[in-house]
């Protein structure tokens, strides 16, 4: 049976759609657990989930405190009776089919501990480019190679969108308190810790980006946390797979680049120089380093790169130049942002 946690706050405008969408599901083994976050809006998000309880057994409400999202997952999860545990969000809505096929493919393959899906992006794409091309790129790493070698970038997780099994929850542990992303966080430990992620090809999830979402409201989402969570599980990730460590070279010489990757310092990485295709730059020492050409980095059998630069299309770019060199990402190359 599948557990599904869906925390909601304030949500009775789409808790409907979201709880209905889990109502037509193929698959029939499951549960969902509403927990309502301290709603202060007169009940009304409480009265949609006690409604759908009422009518499906198959629904149930908790009621806390307002403690934010993780107390409210921690809740959850507490309570869910399944051996899988599938993640919603209350302004979302998924295809009939999600919870089948997610959980068919837990069952055909063991090695698997968590399997998300592609999403179609339920907001503005002119308005919200950021979301839409965040979306583009998560719907293109399909594959659990794609997902190990892709989760320093971003998370290439929609949260709402993944199922995974429970003993992961035990075994690694769960969501975590802190100044960072929940999600992102969990999923940097448990790849950490040797968990396969794999990702259906099929469009189940619809992504939604009301105005008050929490990755746009909430400080924990910022850019920023991203790079502060991530530095030391790259420099462990490091660690591991550069020949050179804890020697690096990083792609990238600007001041937000420069400031992101020297996070990495204080896990004992060495920034060597820095890469850059700006004519200003090159041949220069910046924050007493040099900077280095994108077309002269040394080969792959004298250095390790980290491709640091987060503008749209500028990793391609360097990971193609990186690879016209012969490096190969994972082994001598690991994109960073």
């Amino acid at each position: 049976m599948i557990s599904v946690v869906l925390p909601a706050r304030n949500a009775a405008a789409t808790l409907p759609a979201a709880l209905a969408s889990l109502a037509a599901q193929t698959l029939p083994d499951f549960e969902v657990i509403v927990v309502d976050d301290g709603s202060d809006d007169g009940g009304a998000t409480r009265a949609v989930a006690a409604a759908f309880a009422g009518r499906d057994s198959r629904f149930r409400l908790l009621s806390r405190p307002h403690g934010g999202i993780v107390a409210a997952l921690e809740a959850g999860v507490a309570a869910a009776r399944g051996s899988a545990i599938a993640r919603m969000d209350a302004d979302d809505v998924c295809h009939p089919e999600r919870l089948r096929l997610q959980a068919r493919h837990l069952a055909d393959n063991p090695q698997v501990g968590l399997v998300s899906c592609r999403v179609a992006f339920g907001g503005n794409s002119q308005a919200a480019r950021g979301y839409q091309t965040h979306i583009d790129w998560c719907n293109s790493v399909t594959t659990s190679r794609d997902i190990r070698l892709g989760i320093f970038r971003e998370s290439p997780l929609p949260h709402p969108s993944v199922l995974f099994r429970r003993e992961l929850l035990a075994r690694h542990g769960g969501y975590r308190h802190g100044d960072f992303p929940e999600d992102y966080e969990l999923w940097l430990r448990w790849l950490e810790a040797g968990v396969v992620m794999d990702k259906l090809p099929e469009v189940l999830l619809t992504w939604n980006d009301p105005p008050g979402r929490l990755s746009r409201a909430d400080p924990r989402y910022q850019t920023e946390a991203f790079f502060r969570i991530k530095a030391g599980y790259l420099a462990r990730c490091l660690a591991r797979i550069n020949p050179f460590h804890p020697r690096v070279v990083v792609a990238g010489a600007g001041r937000i680049t420069r400031r992101r990757a020297e996070r990495l310092l204080a896990h004992g990485i060495v920034i060597e120089a820095w890469l850059d295709i700006d004519p200003d730059k090159v041949g220069k020492t910046v924050a007493g380093r040099p900077v280095v050409h994108l077309h002269d980095v040394p080969g792959p059998q004298a250095c390790f790169v980290l491709p640091y630069v987060a503008s749209r299309g500028a990793t391609e770019y360097i990971i193609d130049r990186l690879q016209a060199r012969g490096f190969v990402i994972g082994q001598n190359c690991l994109p960073a942002a």
